[in-house]
């Protein structure tokens, strides 16, 4: 009877003392995280309605665009448009890009048909300019 009591108040002290590693090893680096270091949230207003699909989704890209377009002397397209509410791109936009893994398809690729694109852009170059990378197959 000694040996089991011995026994049983050995593993108490192993569960106790893996309690307490545990314990300390999960809260080691609570208190050492850099608030500033992190940006701020940005919550998006919600009463502000989303751009309509199929048109330049970036004031910012169609003021440059218009500034260009005085300074050129001609009209200059858009680099990328919101997708239809069907899932294709619009007309003139063919190349569609995936936010979620990075990558760009453009029409003949073996992807192509079943993307469901977050942008449509007129050339692939415009894709690798902003930052997605040809689809391999």
């Amino acid at each position: 009877m000694a040996a089991r009591t011995r026994q049983l108040v050995v593993l108490v002290l192993l569960g106790a003392a893996a309690f307490v590693a545990v314990r300390w090893w999960s809260h080691r680096g609570a208190g050492s995280i850099d608030a500033a270091a992190w940006p701020p949230l940005i919550v998006p207003d919600e009463a502000a309605p989303a751009p309509a699909r199929g048109l330049v989704a970036d004031a910012a890209a169609a003021a440059a665009a218009a500034a260009d377009d005085a300074d050129a002397g001609g009209p200059t397209a858009p680099r990328w448009v919101l997708p239809l509410d069907d899932g294709g791109c619009p007309n003139g936009y063919p190349v569609k890009a995936n936010d979620n893994s990075g990558i760009f398809h453009v029409p003949g690729g073996r992807f192509y048909e079943r993307t469901k694109p977050e942008r449509c852009y007129a050339e692939a170059v415009d894709a690798a300019a902003d930052g997605y990378r040809p689809a391999k197959a």
